[in-house]
C-alpha cells in the first residue's frame, strides 16, 4: 500500500468535509499549509500559496465566518454554498492529490464535491429547523459551532489525515443513524 496515496486521500477526504460547512476557510488552509511547507500541491495548482490567492481567499474567509452570524444572510450563504462549497471541496481535494494519476484524481474531486454537498445539506437541514424553532436567535450559536468543527476537520486533514478520515467517518455513521432514527420515529 502507497502511504503518500492515502495520506492524500484522507487529507481530501477531510478538506472537502469542511468544505461543507465553510467554502473558503478550507481552501485557504490549503494554500497556507502548502505556503509553509506543510502540503505539496499538485503541479499548477501551486497559484494556492500565493500571495495574491492567500489574500482573496483570507477575505473571502472572514467575510464567509462574519456574514454567517447575521440572521437572513446565513440563509443567503446556505443558497450560494449549493455551489460555492461542492467547487471548493472539489478543488481543495484536487490540490492535494499529489501523486495520484489521471482519471482518479478528478473523479476522487467530484466525488469530494459531492460529500461536500452532502454536509452542506445536512447542515442547511438543522439550519432551516433552527430557524422555525427559535426565528433565528440560535443561528448564530449554530454557525460558531460549524466554525469550530470547520477549523477542526482542517487541522486533523493537514495535521493528521488518517484521524480526520477516521472523524469524517464518525460523524457520517452519527448522522445517518440520526436521521434513520428520525424517520422510523
Amino acid at each position: 500500500m502507497d502511504w503518500d496515496l492515502l495520506l492524500a486521500l484522507a487529507t481530501g477526504v477531510g478538506l472537502a468535509a469542511a468544505c461543507g460547512l465553510r467554502a473558503f476557510l478550507p481552501v485557504l488552509a490549503v494554500g497556507l499549509a502548502a505556503r509553509f511547507g506543510l502540503l505539496e500541491l499538485r503541479p499548477g495548482l501551486e497559484w494556492l500559496a500565493g500571495a495574491p490567492a492567500l489574500w482573496a481567499l483570507g477575505t473571502a474567509t472572514v467575510l464567509e465566518l462574519a456574514a454567517d452570524k447575521v440572521p437572513v444572510l446565513d440563509h443567503a450563504l446556505d443558497a450560494l454554498g449549493t455551489v460555492l462549497r461542492p467547487a471548493a471541496a472539489a478543488l481543495g481535494a484536487f490540490a492535494v492529490l499529489q501523486g495520484w494519476g489521471t482519471p482518479w484524481a478528478q473523479l476522487f474531486a467530484l466525488a469530494m464535491g459531492a460529500g461536500a454537498l452532502a454536509v452542506h445539506g445536512a447542515k442547511a437541514h438543522v439550519r432551516v429547523g433552527s430557524s422555525a424553532v427559535t426565528l433565528g436567535t440560535a443561528n448564530p450559536v449554530l454557525s460558531a459551532l460549524e466554525d469550530a468543527l470547520s477549523f477542526l476537520l482542517v487541522a486533523l486533514a493537514v495535521l493528521v489525515p488518517l484521524v480526520a478520515l477516521a472523524f469524517v467517518a464518525l460523524l457520517a455513521y452519527a448522522l445517518v443513524r440520526a436521521f434513520r432514527r428520525r424517520r422510523t420515529a
